[in-house]
């Protein structure tokens, strides 16, 4: 398997686990600031998070594509990064979800370049 493939299946992998893992601490209610989380929520849903995910395991399949490859990153990087900010920003409250933004951004790394 090419090695780029094997990168992309495990960003789109973390990706789909970073959009359950929101779903689910949503529903349990479990943290204070039940709004800083839908938020989040919601901008996962508007980049549509899940289907870019599902759109690169689909196209890294069984053969690289890599031009098709890197723009669904960085449609993905377009959300990611918005989220990424205000996660920073709300940090005592989101603490939970910057585990899973810092891989993200390493696992996008090596497509893009972050600045």
């Amino acid at each position: 398997m090419n090695f780029e493939m094997q990168k992309a299946n495990l960003l789109a992998e973390n990706i789909k686990g970073f959009v359950d893992f929101i779903k689910n601490n949503e529903k349990t209610g479990l943290f204070l600031n039940h709004d800083k989380l839908y938020q989040v929520k919601l901008w996962v849903e508007e980049y549509k998070f899940r289907s870019l995910a599902d759109e690169l395991l689909r196209i890294n399949m069984y053969e690289w594509d890599g031009k098709y490859t890197l723009l669904l990153v960085e449609r993905f990087w377009k959300g990611f990064c918005i989220i990424e900010d205000y996660v920073e920003t709300n940090l005592d409250d989101l603490f939970f979800l910057s585990g899973r933004t810092h891989t993200l951004k390493n696992l996008s790394g090596f497509f893009i370049k972050l600045d």
